[in-house]
């Protein structure tokens, strides 16, 4: 089939139409179907009555919206974070904490760490997490530097897999550790929605900070980075933050009175999961309670598309390598759309 899907002019949801057929969609990142649900869209709509379209005016003005700090506080209390930080962005945010606290000591990137927490191009490692793990514990032991950054993703979400940072106990006591994780396609999901923050050991000489994407899981166009008191105040001081516009009022606004929403999405999202995977005939890899399913068939994508179901299939690191093929189970799909998905797949 020779038919472009680059240029859709409808709202992602769990079927997709083009050129008057309907396909079903097993693709994205709206894990939680929170783009699409009656609830959140009404409390959207509810911020804006509330707090208009945009808000153009830097966090320092001497007037500013109180739900901007509201929604910290709530984040923070949600993740298990001492304090939250909230921008436009996922990018800002990422880009925010890593300018400001590379210079804490020497920087090491974990394997495939997303871009946006870059300092700087890093060499794209290509060694397990668990390899990287054990060689930076060695290094950093070995070495007479006592200030380190380390920098990863929580999690692989293309193979996927959720990482183990409890390597860092064995890091001797005399180190100090600024540890930032980038936690975009875990927060909302992971940990029972709690995401990465509640789950990273608590360390002494380790410093936790959080950085992620809200337009994922939680469907709301903002960045969060979730930390310490002092290090939030910190971020706060910053020419980047003091500068940027924030995001959407009514995003936020619905985010902070969403929670049973969220609760609901998520019960929803574990139950697809587990009809999907009491289904499968064929052999993928995935993660336990994360909605990716990675298929090594390369012709995978094109022979559910000839049965009108779309999934995510594009080359990945980059545009030269094969394309990677995954099912994404939602919050949106129904019980006969993923039986529908498992027939066509056996």
């Amino acid at each position: 089939m020779n038919l472009d899907f680059t240029e859709i002019n409808q709202p992602f949801s769990n079927t997709i139409q083009i050129s008057g057929k309907n396909y079903l969609y097993f693709g994205g990142t709206a894990y939680l179907g929170i783009p699409q649900n009656k609830a959140f869209i009404n409390l959207y709509v509810e911020g804006i009555k509330k707090f208009g379209l945009n808000n153009g005016t830097s966090r320092s003005n001497n007037i500013q919206l109180g739900i901007y700090k509201h929604a910290e506080a709530v984040a923070a209390q949600r993740f298990g974070s001492e304090a939250a930080l909230i921008t436009s962005s996922g990018y800002l945010a990422a880009q925010l904490t890593v300018n400001q606290l590379a210079a804490f000591g020497t920087v090491i990137y974990a394997p495939s760490t997303h871009p946006a927490l870059w300092v700087e191009n890093q060499i794209n490692h290509t060694n397990k997490f668990v390899d990287w793990s054990i060689e930076t514990v060695e290094l950093i032991n070995s070495s007479p530097k006592k200030n380190w950054v380390l920098i990863s993703n929580s999690m692989n979400n293309i193979m996927p897999e959720i990482y183990d940072f409890n390597f860092l106990n064995k890091v001797d006591k005399d180190k100090s550790i600024i540890l930032i994780v980038d936690d975009s396609h875990g927060i909302g999901i992971n940990n029972e929605g709690l995401g990465a923050y509640s789950a990273l050991p608590k360390l002494a000489n380790v410093e936790n900070v959080v950085v992620a994407s809200m337009a994922k899981a939680l469907g709301v166009d903002a960045g969060i980075v979730l930390g310490s008191a002092s290090i939030i105040e910190q971020l706060k001081r910053t020419n980047t933050f003091v500068g940027a516009s924030p995001p959407a009022a009514a995003g936020l606004y619905a985010f902070v009175y969403a929670e049973e929403i969220y609760q609901k999405a998520i019960q929803k999202l574990y139950g697809n999961i587990s009809i999907f995977e009491k289904g499968l005939i064929s052999k993928c890899d995935y993660a336990k309670n994360f909605p990716a399913f990675l298929f090594h068939n390369t012709d995978f994508a094109n022979q559910l598309l000839n049965q009108q179901i779309l999934i995510s299939s594009f080359p990945y690191p980059g545009t030269n390598n094969l394309s990677i093929n995954r099912v994404i189970i939602s919050s949106w799909h129904t019980e006969d759309q993923i039986n529908m998905l498992l027939s066509a797949i056996s």
